[in-house]
């Protein structure tokens, strides 16, 4: 059972930058595709961004598409999220998360998931 541990969230001003960090232990995060989701008062969870185990493929939700950038560093134990030009809309508590997963695969879909972390809070002010 891999334990995942996000930080790196706080309060931005519209149009700025933040890097979340998904810290793994227990076991390995090179034999799982990865994922960050988010959820903000009142919605429902929904799909931010999604690596493969290799790291070559990569998805995105056209909300965040241009703007976010995922990337893992397996060596690490860690899966990274860059936030760039963020929106007010973008103000939610985010969630890294891990999937069994073969080499070229990731998903979009959360109940693909086995492993979530505690979440981070991302608030951006306008």
């Amino acid at each position: 059972q891999v334990q995942l541990v996000e930080s790196g969230g706080g309060l931005v001003q519209a149009g700025g930058s933040l890097r979340l960090s998904c810290a793994a232990s227990g076991r390995t995060i090179s034999g799982a595709a990865m994922g960050w989701f988010r959820q903000a008062p009142g919605k429902e969870r929904e799909f931010v961004a999604a690596i493969s185990r290799s790291g070559g493929n990569t998805g995105y939700a056209d909300s965040v598409k241009g703007r976010f950038t995922i990337s893992r560093d397996n060596a690490k134990n860690t899966l990274l999220l860059q936030m760039n030009s963020l929106k007010p809309e973008d103000t939610a508590v985010y969630y890294c998360a891990a999937a069994p997963a073969s080499y070229s695969t990731y998903y979009t879909d959360y109940v693909k998931y086995v492993n979530w972390g505690q979440g981070t809070q991302v608030t951006v002010s306008s």
